[in-house]
């Protein structure tokens, strides 16, 4: 099974780069963040044509998530997080595919800091915490993927020097994507590549893919359960040099059906 997140960018302005990506790659399943498009506006027709269901939670001009299934339909289980019930935001969708829970997720930016973007950016995280918590209590397999807007560790971003006060990058940021992790949730890119820099996205200024000046924004974390299939775990960097492209790359992973990894305790 081929699970994958793509910040996409604006879905219809973008559609022609998802398309092509969507017949390369052929994902399984794919969530999608950015949207940029309301409800009425999502591409759903387009979608069917290439061969996947969807489900949607779109916003006017701003944020919005989708997922994806090849060959079949999510069931759709939650739109928006819960815990905080005047956020209109939509940035929080869920849905069973295949006997697997899939929460597709938008992280706040929060920038600039300090200010409200950034305190909004924590409660959410907090949100997301406790939330998690309650996904891991029901001892099913659980995907949480998407665009967290943190770079966990010094690896994950260009000079993280330059970063230290940006809302990407904030202590507290880095100490909340590490306390959801420890939990129980396992980083997939990080569990096959724990040495290697790796980027998702590059900024459309400064030249920042040609540099390859880039940060690692998009995470897929599995439960423990997923975590045991976990075969492969990669970034199709090439996507972001395509023309009209989003300036975040696709992140997937593969699993295989049955445990081929020792339990994590």
């Amino acid at each position: 099974m081929k699970v994958a997140t793509y910040n996409v960018n604006g879905v219809n302005g973008r559609l022609d780069v998802l398309l092509r990506w969507l017949t390369e790659a052929e994902p399984d399943v794919v969530v999608l963040q950015e949207l940029k498009a309301p409800d009425a506006k999502f591409p759903v027709r387009e979608i069917e044509k290439a061969g996947y269901g969807a489900v949607w939670h779109g916003q006017k001009s701003w944020n919005g998530v989708a997922m994806l299934a090849r060959g079949s339909e999510p069931l759709l289980t939650r739109k928006g997080l819960p815990g905080e019930h005047e956020d209109e935001q939509s940035r929080y969708i869920e849905a069973v595919i295949d006997g697997i829970v899939i929460g597709g997720l938008y992280l706040p930016n929060g920038n600039p800091y300090p200010g409200p973007k950034f305190d909004y950016k924590l409660r959410w995280f907090q949100r997301l915490h406790s939330y998690a918590a309650e996904l891991l209590d029901l001892e099913v397999p659980v995907i949480l993927a998407g665009d967290y807007n943190v770079m966990p560790t010094d690896l994950d971003v260009y000079k993280p020097e330059r970063w230290k006060d940006d809302a990407l990058f904030r202590t507290e940021v880095r100490e909340a994507f590490r306390a959801l992790v420890g939990q129980g949730w396992t980083d997939a890119v990080r569990a096959l590549h724990p040495d290697e820099r790796i980027y998702t996205f590059w900024d459309y200024f400064r030249n920042a893919y040609g540099r390859d000046a880039g940060l690692r924004l998009d995470h897929i974390l599995l439960s423990n359960d997923l975590a045991d299939r976990l075969v492969k775990a990669e970034v199709d960097k090439h996507v972001r040099g395509w023309e009209h492209t989003s300036d975040h790359a696709p992140v997937w992973i593969e699993l295989a059906e049955k445990p081929v990894r020792k339990r994590r305790k």
